[in-house]
C-alpha cells in the first residue's frame, strides 16, 4: 500500500495496540459508519488533521457506476443518480474512498453546487455542476477548524445529515441527490465553541494534547524528519502495518454485521447515559453502535463492560457538557460504579431482524432513524439552539457541571475604603477592602442583536452584509456589498441588452456582484465600578454573574468582551477584548472589591480601550455597559473630572447603558444624571439582577 502521505501507523499512539483514543475513534467510526462521525478536539500541532487525511486509504473501495458523478451504490435500487437512470449492464468500477474535505471559507455555491458555467456559456444549457456534498457521498467529508464555519455552512450540513439527501432549487434547474458521508471535525476549542446542534451530529469526541513524556515528543519529532526527507521511502516502512490495518478493518465490518447487542447490556447502556444526565436518546443510540463496533474492532460479536466503558468515554463527554465552563471528560469513578463488575448476559435465541445491529451497508448511514433524540423535533430558540424544558432545582446551580470558583478569601487593599455606603443602601454589609466575591453559575442568557444591518467580521449575532452569508440578490460592483462575481446575473445582464441574435458579449456594465447576508459580531466592554460603594457581596456577585453568563453567549456567537474595572485611585483593563473564555473565567473570580471610586479614570479607560479596538477594526459595533452609582470620590476634583470623562465617552458615539448601582431609601440621582449627560440608557437598580442586568445589554445594542 504505497502512499504520499503520512502514514496512519505511523502516527505515536496509532501504531501499537490499543489504539489511542484519536486513533480509535477515527477506526471505530470507519468500522461502523452509522456511529455519526468524529470530532476531533485539541490545540494546534497535535496531528488532528494529519490523523484524518491519512484514515481514507484505509477504508475498503466502493463500487460505482462508471461516469456518475453522484456515486450512488449499484446494489442499492433505492439510490438514484442525477447522472442516471442506469440500464442493466453498465459498467460499475471499483474506486477508493474519497475525503473530501469543506473549507471553513467555501461558498453555499461550492457546497451544494451550481450552474455549470461552460455549459451555460458555450451551448445555452442549464446544467447542474455537482458540489462538495455529492462529491462526500459514500466518503469522509472532513471540515478543519469546524467551529469557525459559517452559520449557513452549518445549516447546510444539519440538513444533509438529518436527511442523507441534499435538495438543491436555484439557477433554473431542481437536483435532489444522496449525501451520505462520515462527517469528520477538527478544532481548536480556544477559538470558539460548536453550535449545538452540529455538536450533537458528531457521534463521537476526541479531546488531543501533545504528550508530556520527552520521549514521546522524540519519537514524534524522529518520524516526522524522516518523513520530510523521503517520503516514499517513510511510507514503504509502514506498508505491511498499514495493510495489516486496512484488513482488520474490513474484517471488523464484517464482524460488526453478525454482532448483537443484548437487552442486559443495552440497559447498562441506558443506565450510563440516564447517570450522567445526558440531553436525548442519541446519546444511548451512538453509545450502543459504538460498543458494537468495538466488539467487532476486537474480533467478538457479543458485547462485553468494556466494550460499553469504551463506547461510553468516546460517545458522552461532549453530551454532557452544558457550556464551555464545564470540564471536558467523564467521571470515570462514577462510569466505573454504573457499570459494576458483572458482565452483561447473553440473550436467548437470536431475534428474526436484528433491529440492534448495525445496518451491514458499507454506506455511511444517515442519523435520520434517531428519532427518539429529543435533539431534531425540539422547539429551538431565537438563536437556533434547542430549548429545554426547566430543571428540578434550577434555583441551585449543579455544582458537578460547573468549576468550582475561587474562594471568597479576604485581601488587604492599598486603597483607602468608602465606608458606610453599602450599608445605607441596604444590600448587605460592605466587605473589607480587597475582598474577592465569586461569580454564580452562568445562564443562557438572552439573544440581542444590534439594530440595522452591519458590516463586522464575521460572527453569529448581528446582520451584516459580507462575503459569506446567504445569498439575496446582486448588484452592480462598487456598492460596498464587497461579495464576489455574481456569474448568472452577469450573464443575464448582458442577455437582457439587444445582441441581434449573435453571440451574447460582456460588457463592463454587465457585471453584477453577489449581495450577501450574514452575521458579524459584536463588542460588548463592561466598564465596572469595584469600589466600595458598590462591593456589597451580593451586588458584586450579581454583576460578576451576569458578566460571564454574557461573555459565554458572546464566546459562542465570536462576539468579543472587555472588561474595565475602577476602585482606589485608578482604574484597570482586567480583561482585553477577548474570546477566551477560560481566561475570563479566571480573571473575573480573581476580580476585588473596595476603596474609593475613580469615575473619571475608569470612563476614561474605557474610551480609550474603544479608541484603541476602533482602530484595529473600525466595522465592529460595540457597546458600553457601565455600572456604577455615579459617585465620583477619588483624587482632586472628581466630580468634574467625571463629568470631563463622561462628555468625553459621548462623543464617541457609542451606545451606552448606565446601570445604577444606587439602592436604599435615599439616592442621590448621580448614576441618572451621569447617564442624561452621556445619551445614554439609565438602568435602575431595582433590575440590577442578574437576570436584569443581561436583559438591558441584550435589548440595547446599536
Amino acid at each position: 500500500m504505497r502512499t504520499s502521505h503520512y502514514p496512519f501507523s505511523a502516527i505515536v499512539g496509532c501504531d501499537a495496540e490499543p489504539l489511542d483514543d484519536l486513533g480509535l475513534a477515527l477506526v471505530l467510526a470507519s468500522v461502523s459508519p452509522e456511529i455519526g462521525g468524529v470530532l476531533v478536539r485539541g490545540q494546534k500541532g497535535t496531528a488532528k488533521s494529519t490523523a484524518v487525511r491519512a484514515l481514507a486509504p484505509l477504508l475498503p473501495p466502493v463500487e460505482v457506476y462508471r461516469g456518475d458523478r453522484f456515486s450512488v451504490d449499484p446494489a442499492d435500487p433505492a439510490q438514484e443518480s442525477p447522472d442516471g437512470p442506469f440500464p442493466p449492464g453498465t459498467a460499475v468500477e471499483r474506486r477508493p474512498v474519497r475525503l473530501v474535505e469543506l473549507p471553513v471559507g467555501a461558498t453555499e455555491d461550492r457546497v451544494l453546487g451550481s450552474l455549470h458555467l461552460e455549459q451555460a456559456l458555450t451551448h445555452g444549457r442549464v446544467a447542474y455542476e455537482p458540489g462538495l456534498l455529492a462529491r462526500g457521498h459514500r466518503g469522509l467529508l472532513y471540515v478543519d477548524e469546524v467551529n469557525l464555519l459559517h452559520d449557513h455552512l452549518v445549516d447546510l450540513l444539519l440538513d444533509a445529515a438529518a436527511t442523507g439527501r441534499v435538495t438543491v432549487e436555484r439557477d433554473g434547474f431542481s437536483v435532489e441527490h444522496a449525501a451520505r458521508f462520515l462527517l469528520i471535525g477538527t478544532m481548536n476549542p480556544e477559538e470558539g465553541e460548536l453550535r449545538p446542534q452540529l455538536l450533537d451530529r458528531f457521534g463521537l469526541t476526541v479531546e488531543v494534547a501533545a504528550p508530556s513524556d520527552p520521549a514521546a515528543r522524540v519519537e514524534v519529532v524522529r518520524r516526522r524528519m524522516a518523513y520530510d526527507a523521503d517520503a516514499a521511502a517513510f511510507s514503504e516502512r509502514y506498508d505491511r502495518a498499514e495493510k495489516a490495518l486496512a484488513e482488520r478493518i474490513a474484517a471488523a465490518r464484517e464482524t460488526a454485521r453478525r454482532a448483537r447487542l443484548s437487552d442486559a447490556a443495552l440497559l447498562k447502556i441506558a443506565q450510563v447515559c440516564a447517570a450522567f444526565e445526558v440531553d436525548g436518546l442519541r446519546a444511548d443510540i451512538v453509545t450502543a453502535r459504538t460498543a458494537l463496533a468495538h466488539a467487532a474492532w476486537e474480533g467478538r460479536t457479543s458485547v462485553s463492560l468494556a466494550d460499553i466503558r469504551r463506547a461510553a468515554l468516546l460517545a458522552l463527554p461532549h453530551r454532557r457538557r452544558r457550556n464551555p465552563f464545564d470540564a471536558p471528560g467523564l467521571d470515570e469513578e462514577l462510569l466505573d460504579r454504573v457499570l459494576g463488575d458483572e458482565e452483561p448476559p447473553p440473550d436467548g435465541p437470536e431475534p428474526p431482524g436484528g433491529s440492534d445491529g448495525p445496518t451491514g451497508s458499507d454506506d455511511p448511514a444517515s442519523p435520520a432513524d434517531d428519532g427518539g433524540d429529543g435533539g431534531d423535533g425540539a422547539p429551538e430558540d431565537a438563536d437556533g439552539a434547542p430549548s429545554r424544558p426547566p430543571e428540578a432545582g434550577a434555583g441551585e446551580p449543579d455544582r458537578s457541571s460547573v468549576p468550582p470558583r475561587g474562594p471568597e478569601n479576604a485581601r488587604e487593599a492599598e486603597a483607602p475604603r468608602d465606608r458606610g455606603d453599602a450599608e445605607r443602601d441596604g444590600a448587605g454589609p460592605e466587605p473589607t477592602a480587597g475582598t474577592t466575591v465569586g461569580a454564580g453559575a452562568p445562564y443562557r442568557p438572552r439573544t440581542f442583536t444590534a439594530r440595522g444591518t452591519g458590516t463586522g467580521a464575521d460572527g453569529r449575532r448581528s446582520r451584516a452584509l459580507g462575503a459569506r452569508g446567504r445569498r439575496i440578490g446582486a448588484a452592480p460592483p462598487g456598492g460596498g456589498s464587497g461579495g464576489p462575481l455574481h456569474l448568472v446575473e452577469t450573464v443575464r445582464a448582458a442577455a437582457s441588452r439587444p445582441h441581434g441574435g449573435g453571440r451574447i458579449g460582456l460588457l463592463p456594465g454587465d457585471l453584477r456582484v453577489a449581495v450577501r447576508e450574514g452575521q458579524e459580531s459584536n463588542l460588548v466592554l463592561f466598564c465596572v465600578d469595584a469600589s466600595g460603594s458598590m462591593a456589597a457581596r451580593k451586588r458584586m456577585g450579581e454583576v460578576k454573574t451576569a458578566i460571564l453568563s454574557l461573555l459565554l453567549d458572546a464566546y459562542r456567537r465570536r462576539d468579543k468582551v472587555g472588561l474595565v474595572t475602577f476602585r482606589g485611585t485608578a482604574a484597570d483593563l482586567v480583561l482585553p477584548p477577548t474570546r477566551s473564555v477560560d481566561t475570563a473565567a479566571a480573571r473575573l473570580d480573581a476580580l476585588p472589591a473596595g476603596g474609593r471610586t475613580p469615575l473619571a479614570e475608569g470612563l476614561l479607560e474605557a474610551a480609550r480601550v474603544l479608541r484603541r479596538e476602533r482602530l484595529r477594526d473600525p466595522r465592529q459595533r460595540p457597546l458600553l455597559v457601565l455600572v456604577t452609582d455615579g459617585r465620583a470620590t477619588g483624587g482632586r476634583g472628581a466630580v468634574d473630572r467625571s463629568l470631563q470623562a463622561a462628555d468625553h465617552v459621548a462623543g464617541l458615539g457609542v451606545a451606552t447603558v448606565v446601570v445604577d448601582g444606587e439602592s436604599g431609601p435615599l439616592r442621590l440621582g448621580l448614576a441618572a444624571a451621569l447617564a442624561a449627560r452621556m445619551g445614554a440608557e439609565h438602568l435602575p437598580v431595582d433590575e440590577v439582577s442578574a437576570d436584569a442586568l443581561g436583559n438591558a445589554v441584550r435589548e440595547r445594542a446599536a
